[in-house]
């Protein structure tokens, strides 16, 4: 699935744009041991974290393509972070089904951005994740923009989380954590302030669904993707305009290990969505986003 050192998008099924690395290979969490357990006890995922070569091993096997990232939430929990470069390095060594994204908490200023640069000019980092809630920042306090300004310059994407969290949820006070960071609409502050920015709001985002789809119809630097829900609880609204206009701006995305490709993928192919629809969702506008460039016929 690879020719010289690129992806071979032709011979991959899908491509799944929201796939986190929760643990490294040494056994570090991406999260503090309570914000995690938190999550898989919302999600009833009673999961092992696979590592990034077992990841890697998950998708080549279902020939998917995954972009892969972990959350950096260091300045605000003192946890640290996993390494990007540990993930741009690995995802290196299966080139054939993984493409890296960087985190950093946009709280490290102007040496965050720097690094940024770094990771994308020595380590073919291709995007950036962001996760407002938990990295303790609204999209449009102009915080993250040193970040979003080097993602403009090299023209990468930029996925924020969106809606609801299961990090910290029934934890004491939400573990610290605001959910009115994660409503998309701030990020129309951010897509006018960045026209040239390719902006992804991840998930169906619970409950500000209408809002994102707002933003996403009014803004086209704007994409959604469907991570993080079962396709068979997606909101009917959410259902209609991928179907119509917003076909050309939606992205499939599980959340793994949350959520395996297997069951979202299941549960995608009972959805009513248009045949000539489903293959869009499915990849190709994931390789518009991405800059991976047309599939071969």
């Amino acid at each position: 699935m690879e020719q010289n050192g690129r992806l071979d998008v032709a011979a991959l099924q899908a491509i799944d744009v929201h796939v986190h690395i929760e643990v490294d290979l040494h056994g570090h969490l991406a999260l503090p041991d309570d914000q995690a357990q938190a999550a898989a006890k919302y999600f009833g995922a009673d999961h092992r974290r696979p590592t990034l070569p077992e990841i890697a091993a998950h998708y080549r096997e279902r020939r998917i393509g995954a972009v892969v990232f972990t959350v950096d939430t260091e300045a605000y929990t003192g946890h640290p972070a996993i390494s990007n470069e540990e993930i741009a390095e690995g995802a290196a060594e299966h080139p054939d089904v993984l493409i890296p994204f960087a985190s950093i908490d946009p709280a490290k200023g102007r040496a965050g951005a720097r690094a940024f640069r770094r990771l994308v000019e020595d380590h073919g980092v291709r995007g950036i994740k962001f996760h407002p809630s938990v990295q303790d920042f609204a999209p449009n306090d102009r915080s993250a923009y040193p970040l979003l300004e080097v993602a403009q310059e090299f023209g990468l994407p930029a996925l924020f989380h969106t809606g609801q969290t299961g990090i910290g949820a029934g934890l004491p006070g939400g573990g610290g954590i605001r959910l009115e960071l994660s409503n998309p609409m701030l990020l129309d502050h951010v897509a006018v302030d960045f026209p040239h920015l390719t902006i992804i709001m991840a998930h169906p985002s619970f409950p500000w669904q209408d809002e994102a789809l707002a933003v996403a119809t009014h803004k086209p630097n704007v994409y959604i993707d469907l991570s993080g829900w079962s396709p068979k609880y997606f909101p009917p609204q959410l259902v209609r305009y991928a179907n119509s206009l917003l076909q050309d701006k939606v992205l499939f995305g599980s959340d793994y290990p949350l959520i395996t490709p297997d069951r979202w993928l299941a549960d995608f192919a009972k959805l009513e969505i248009k045949p000539t629809v489903r293959p869009k969702i499915l990849k190709e506008n994931a390789v518009k986003v991405l800059g991976l460039g047309a599939s071969p016929a």
